[in-house]
């Protein structure tokens, strides 16, 4: 499930398309990821930019925990 670019935090599609080159490539073996990686990406940047606390980023991202831990990683 996709959600709609809302945030002025989020990324254009052509700044989106440098950032991808940079994460490393998903696991590749085991469960598949639950949550798209635009949307991780979306959510750290949100909070970042924003300055809210983790728990209080908006529903329409992925669950807190999943965007902390992969902020984390």
């Amino acid at each position: 499930m996709s959600r709609q670019s809302c945030y002025p935090s989020d990324p254009t599609d052509n700044e989106w398309a440098l950032v991808e080159q940079l994460l490393p490539p998903d696991g590749g073996g085991g469960r598949p990821e639950k949550h798209p990686r635009r949307n991780i990406v979306d959510a750290v940047l949100y909070v970042v930019r924003t300055g809210c606390a983790w728990r209080q980023s908006p529903a329409d991202f992925p669950p807190w925990q999943t965007v902390y831990w992969y902020f984390v990683r």
